[in-house]
């Protein structure tokens, strides 16, 4: 039986890759911000309806180039039902995480929960949008405002989407967006940080630039995490393709709904209101109690059929081995229950209806 993989890489035709990239033998340009990363920051701007754009070798140094770029000490409240770059960003530029709980509904933080883990120490928040579920920006942002803390989204799920018509990544301070090969929209590698205060323009160029302000002055301590011209040239081929991947990927969503949205102890996603969506995952809780099988049950069943779902997001990056004993699972019992109960089927702009058939066929028998 053919092989279903939870994902694949959306990429151009091979002849349409190489024209991009035929240039680049006669410029020998490809890096340092050549035409094709500064076309492809042009461009992404008008696509995510944002002011500014600053690309990056992958989403992960983004994160942490404008972590490090906002002169942050101190406590961040951000989630643990996340992928480990969010926490592991973090940590790494000396902060201190402090976990929210999250919404069953849509897996994103808990607003309503954040102001009670506010203290003299915290100075931002990090919330992720989920599966390409948006978070409550509206909510986030009062209470940013009323406590004079940065914003910083980790937005690697939602490329393209729109909250009431308005770009996803003019929300808050910044937000980062992943390019990564399993994304909707892939750099092969890659990412960006988008944000609408200019001031940040020259801190992440130095921050992806070795700390260097120019050749003779090098004012941060800081690492290379510029994108180069092959990673752009593979956006600029895949951004013309992007609206019709999320399209493919909105029919087999809509499938799967249909097929397993009235199961007893399934439940699957929906898209949010005012959310023009991306179609990144398609989650859905396995309530053993109800249905008779855990999540664990069926990944085994699927993998047993050589479908490979994902147990995305787990485990909890508050219980990983390297912060053992440093955080307390059950200060946020929401996630540690999505954790245990979701499961991401596969979903790409190459699954066809007899596929998604196929999986929940397996799934319902």
């Amino acid at each position: 039986m053919q092989k279903i993989n939870v994902t694949r890489s959306s990429m151009p035709s091979f002849e349409e890759y190489c024209e991009e990239i035929r240039n680049l033998w006669d410029t020998r340009w490809l890096t340092n911000m050549g035409e094709k990363h500064n076309r492809l920051e042009l461009e992404l701007c008008s696509y995510l309806d944002c002011e500014n754009v600053s690309l990056f070798t992958n989403g992960h140094l983004a994160l942490e180039a404008v972590i490090a770029s906002m002169d942050l000490k101190g406590e961040v409240i951000t989630t643990p039902f996340t992928f480990a770059s969010t926490t592991q960003a973090i940590v790494r530029c000396g902060l201190t995480p402090v976990f929210c709980d999250v919404t069953l509904a849509d897996f994103t933080i808990d607003a309503d929960k954040i102001e009670e883990l506010i203290t003299d120490k915290t100075c931002a928040i990090v919330p992720v949008h989920v599966y390409g579920n948006v978070c409550d920006v509206e909510k986030i942002e009062a209470i940013a405002k009323k406590h004079n803390l940065k914003v910083i989204y980790d937005a690697a799920h939602v490329f393209g989407v729109k909250y009431k018509d308005k770009g996803i990544g003019s929300y808050g301070d910044a937000s980062m967006f992943s390019f990564h090969a399993t994304k909707v929209f892939n750099t092969i590698e890659g990412g960006c940080v988008t944000y609408s205060n200019e001031e940040y323009t020259k801190k992440l160029l130095i921050q992806k630039n070795f700390g260097m302000e120019n050749q003779e002055s090098y004012t941060e301590v800081a690492g290379n995490s510029k994108m180069n011209e092959f990673q752009a040239a593979m956006g600029l081929c895949n951004l013309k393709h992007v609206d019709e991947e999320i399209k493919k990927r909105e029919e087999a969503a809509l499938n799967y709904i249909e097929r397993l949205g009235n199961t007893e102890g399934i439940t699957v996603w929906h898209p949010q209101e005012n959310v023009k969506h991306n179609f990144a995952y398609f989650p859905v809780i396995f309530d053993k109690d109800k249905f008779g099988k855990s999540r664990d049950e069926v990944w085994e069943e699927l993998k047993n059929e050589n479908i490979i779902a994902r147990k995305y997001f787990y485990p909890l990056t508050s219980t990983f081995e390297c912060y053992k004993d440093k955080f307390n699972v059950n200060e946020t019992p929401i996630a540690q229950k999505a954790s245990e109960e979701v499961l991401t089927l596969p979903l790409y702009a190459g699954l066809t209806k007899e596929d998604t058939d196929r999986i929940c066929d397996i799934i319902l028998r």
